[in-house]
């Protein structure tokens, strides 16, 4: 499994838009998966080509734990992530910082990301719209 660094990114599983744009990925939490040898500015350009647009969304989510950095520890820490990303129906988040830090002597990792948000309008759906897009999804998969 590709490890997770500064700059990966995490897709929802959505079929017409893994099939519009041809992403290598493999299967990370749930129903999300990492893009493959592509960071954000690599995945954008493939989506902007494709006609599609990718949304960077200002707001940082964090998550963190004690202890060194570790594979299943970052899972964890990154399945918390998504499940706030979920909550807004964001479907794509990038991982912006893997920061290792001490308190009193006590070692904690904290983990940075940024919703990002893969879709063909060029304006930002409403929640109500992306809701709605991922249930449909979701529905076509049962």
């Amino acid at each position: 499994m590709q490890p997770v660094q500064v700059g990966t990114i995490l897709l929802e599983s959505q079929p017409l838009m893994t099939e519009v744009l041809e992403l290598e990925s493999e299967p990370y939490a749930g129903n999300w998966s990492l893009v493959k040898a592509l960071d954000g500015f690599a995945l954008d350009h493939k989506i902007r080509d494709a006609g599609w647009n990718f949304f960077f969304m200002a707001a940082e989510v964090r998550a963190m734990f004690f202890g060194a950095i570790g594979a299943e520890k970052i899972r964890n820490a990154l399945r918390r992530i998504l499940g706030k990303v979920r909550l807004e129906h964001f479907n794509a988040l990038e991982v912006t910082g893997i920061v290792a830090k001490r308190f009193l002597c006590i070692p904690y990792t904290v983990i940075m990301a940024h919703s990002r948000h893969v879709q063909q309008s060029c304006s930002l759906d409403s929640t109500k719209e992306r809701r709605t897009i991922r249930h449909d999804a979701e529905w076509a998969k049962s």
